[in-house]
C-alpha cells in the first residue's frame, strides 16, 4: 500500500481520541465522548533523505521540543529503512462528543447506575535506560513528562512554551 502511494494517492485519514466511556441506563443511549478528524487529501512518499530527516527531527521535537538537535544523526541505512508518507490536506472536518449521559428525561429517575469513567494516558515512573552511561542527566526540557501528569497537558504545555521549563 505504501508503495503505490509514492506518486501521489487520494486518501481518507481519520484519527479518533476516546475521551471518556459513558453508561446510562438503556444500553441504547450508552455511549462514548470522543474528539475526532477526518481529513481527505493527496499522500505521498518523503524520498529525499534531508527532507525525510527534516521531517523525523520535526516529529521528534514536537513531542519532545529541542531534543532532534542533541541526538546522534540517522544512517542512510536507517533513513532507506524508514518509508515517511507526507499528505496536502484538502478538506478536513472534526467532530466532538462531549455529553456524558444523555438519558431519556424518563430514565433519570430510575433506580440504576449511569456514569462516565474519563480515559486518559498518564505519564508513569520513568524507567531510565540501565546501560546508560554514568552522569548522563535528564535535559531540563523533558521536565514536564513527569509522573502523574497527563500527555495531552504536557504536549499543550510544550506547544506554548517550546519546550522551556
Amino acid at each position: 500500500m505504501l508503495r503505490s502511494q509514492r506518486d501521489g494517492l487520494p486518501v481518507c485519514l481519520t484519527v479518533t481520541h476516546l475521551d471518556s466511556l459513558v453508561l446510562a441506563r438503556c444500553g441504547f443511549n450508552h455511549s462514548v465522548d470522543y474528539r475526532s478528524a477526518i481529513c481527505f487529501g493527496t499522500a505521498h512518499i518523503i524520498d529525499d533523505p534531508r527532507e525525510k530527516s527534516r521531517a523525523l527531527d520535526r516529529m521528534i521535537d514536537r513531542f519532545y521540543p529541542g531534543r532532534a538537535a542533541t541526538l546522534r544523526t540517522s544512517t542512510a541505512l536507517e533513513l532507506k529503512a524508514t518509508t515517511l508518507i507526507g499528505m496536502a490536506i484538502d478538506q478536513a472536518s472534526g467532530k466532538i462528543r462531549s455529553k456524558g449521559v444523555g438519558d431519556e428525561e424518563e430514565d433519570y429517575a430510575l433506580p440504576i447506575y449511569a456514569a462516565k469513567f474519563p480515559v486518559s494516558t498518564v505519564i508513569a515512573e520513568v524507567e531510565t535506560c540501565p546501560r546508560m552511561p554514568e552522569g548522563v542527566v535528564r535535559p531540563p526540557g523533558l521536565a514536564p513528562f513527569t509522573p502523574g501528569r497527563r500527555l495531552d497537558d504536557i504536549m499543550l504545555e510544550t506547544r506554548r512554551t517550546g519546550g522551556l521549563p
